[in-house]
Formats: structure tokens, sequence, C-alpha cells
């Protein structure tokens, strides 16, 4: 099959001809429809995040189930599917307390490197994330894929996979938003639309977006803001704070940038609680006022929006189907394989929610 294969940082993705597995015991044999270009993965071609190469890349996709393993029974051949990196076990402590984006067993969830599923010129082909999208087929733990309604579009059910579903999890699941609250989200890429999108669904009174952009502060009105701000304002979270006459009830953070972390932080008026979406560099530290502690304001972290995706997923599509999202809007392009690198240069320089790659 064609694969996009990564040969390290600062080195373009090379389009090769790579083999795959079998299905084994609880695997699933998925054909890849749609993968969408994720800022996720740009941390890793930029080098910000480790992961061993050559390597597949990609972890937002959509595609038909072509054959399973022994055991499998959430999917048969010719299900729909959408993939997600937050597989999980089942039965792991951190799986039945309801958290399973942080499901701690390797066996399922498999570290960097260990995966045997790819190959590539007769040797080990690292697979990514325990999915590599970007590539014509994947082998899957039967756990990281979620079977949707024939209907929905493939192009647009990819999104659900990361983006949509991080942002609509961080509201509803990391911060449990409340109807009538004041929202901030810092930065408006992909992730940052859904996340307001999200807080414009779960009843947010006003949402400030921030962006560097203009266009993309633009593009969040359609998704719901009802303020904008650019981010490059010195004065940024004191201006919040006054015009919203104290402060953000909830703010989230989605670029992953130590100066937006801390104003994310800093925006909040007392009992406030900053989410912090984005992926933020290893060996950033983050710096915050003591004071504001006993003012109860709050700060978290979240993997994935600590999504439930296997219920979260077909709800979107639901929503999706009953014209209440806006899944036709976040796309920007629509790409082949063999542009991914041209999408992920457009997607460095700005101004775009996300690029897809279809196959054929």
């Amino acid at each position: 099959m064609k694969a996009a294969v990564f040969h390290g940082p600062g080195q373009p993705m090379t389009i090769e001809n790579i083999e795959i597995e079998k299905p084994n015991r609880n695997e699933v044999l998925v054909r890849t429809r749609v993968s969408g270009l994720c800022h996720s993965d740009l941390h890793f071609i930029e080098g910000k995040y480790p992961t061993p190469v050559p390597a597949v890349l990609g972890h937002e996709a959509a595609g038909v189930v072509e054959a399973v393993g022994e055991d499998v029974t959430h999917v048969k051949p010719g299900d729909h599917v959408v993939t997600c990196l937050s597989v999980f076990c089942g039965h792991c402590e951190y799986c039945v307390t309801g958290h399973q984006t942080i499901c701690s067993n390797t066996a399922v969830k498999m570290p960097p490197g260990v995966a045997r599923r790819l190959r590539w010129k007769g040797e080990h082909l690292n697979q990514y994330l325990n999915l590599s999208t970007f590539a014509e087929q994947m082998l899957v733990h039967e756990n990281a894929v979620v079977k949707i309604r024939e209907d929905m579009p493939l192009d647009l059910a990819a999104l659900l996979g990361c983006g949509v579903l991080t942002g609509y999890g961080s509201v509803v699941h990391s911060a449990q938003l409340e109807p009538g609250t004041t929202v901030a989200v810092l930065g408006c890429g992909g992730v940052g639309l859904s996340t307001i999108h999200a807080a414009h669904l779960a009843g947010a009174a006003r949402i400030i977006a921030i962006d560097i952009d203009p266009a993309k502060l633009e593009m969040a009105k359609i998704f719901g803001a009802t303020d904008g701000m650019d981010a490059k304002d010195p004065d940024m979270a004191a201006k919040i704070i006054e015009m919203t006459q104290g402060g953000v009830h909830y703010a989230f953070e989605c670029i992953g940038l130590k100066s937006t972390t801390e104003a994310s932080f800093a925006m909040l008026r007392p009992r406030g609680l900053s989410t912090i979406v984005g992926m933020i560099p290893l060996g950033t530290k983050i710096e915050l006022h003591g004071f504001d502690f006993l003012r109860e304001r709050r700060i978290q972290g979240t993997m994935m929006g600590s999504n439930h995706f296997r219920l979260d997923i077909p709800r979107l599509v639901e929503f999706h189907m009953q014209g209440r999202m806006k899944l036709d809007q976040l796309v920007s392009n629509r790409l082949k394989l063999e542009q991914i690198n041209d999408g992920f240069s457009a997607l460095q320089r700005g101004g775009i929610a996300r690029n897809v790659i279809v196959f054929d």
C-alpha cells in the first residue's frame, strides 16, 4: 500500500510502498478513506515531541473495515468507522473509573516503537499513536475505532476523530461548562474552532475568540464566537477582565504555548477554570501568580478532551446529521496523499481550519 513515510524532523515525508500485517486477535484492518492534517502531527514533524523514525504519522481518520481478527465484536467488514488515538483496554484503573483517554495498559496502548504492524523495505516501520493514518490502510486495535452510520460523509467524519472530539470533550467532559457562563478560547485553529462551537452548543452566553490571525477571528464567529481579540495585545488579559466585569468563567488554551497558557489563567474570574488543551512543548515550565490560587482560580490539563469516543463520536454524528454542527466549514482543502507536505506547510503558515487527505 502507499503511505507517507516520516524520516525525521525538518525532512519532507516521502510517498512509499509499504507492507502491513494481517489482523491478529482483537485487531481491525481499515481501508483509509480520509485523514485530517492535525497540528499535533506538526509538533512531531517540527521535533517538539519525539517519536521513533522512520514512521507513518497521522491520527485523525475515517474509513471502512476490510477484515477483523479473532474475538473482534464491535465491528465487521464493511462497517464505516472513525479512528481515535484514545485506544483503551476497558479494565485498568483509569478505564474502570471513566478516564479511558489515559488508559495505562501498554498491551493495548502500545508505547512508541513497540507495535509491529508495518514494514518498509523488509524492515520494521514505526506505527504512530497506534494508528498511522497517512496510509491507504490501518491495522489497529478494536478499541481504537467506533462504528458510525453509513450515511455520514467520511470526509467530515474524519474530523471527529481528534480535532472536533478534543474541542467538544474539553468543554463537556473536562470543564463541564455551565450554560450562561462566559468563555475565552485562545487559538482558533481546528481544535479552537471546535471548542468555540462546543461552548456555543453547550449554552455559553459569551465566547471570546483570541488569535493573532484576523481571518481566524472572523471564522470563529461562524462557530459561535461573540467577540474577538488580537492575541498579540500585551494587555489582553486585563482587557478581557474589564470587558467581562471580572474575568471569564472558563478559559481554553488551544495552542500549546507558555504565554497563552499563563494568559488563560490570568483572565479568569475568582473560581474560574482554565483548561489546557494545546500540546505544550516538552521541557516548558509555566509560571503563575500564587495569590491567584487564594481566589480559587483553577487550572487543569486534558488529554483529547477527556473523551468517551465510543459514545461521543456517534452523538456528534447525530448533531451533524440534524444540522446542528458546522463540520463543512472546518474543511479548508481536500488534498491527495502526494500533497501532504504542502498541506502541513499551509498549516504552519496559518489561516486555515483543517486540511484533509482524501484517498482514492
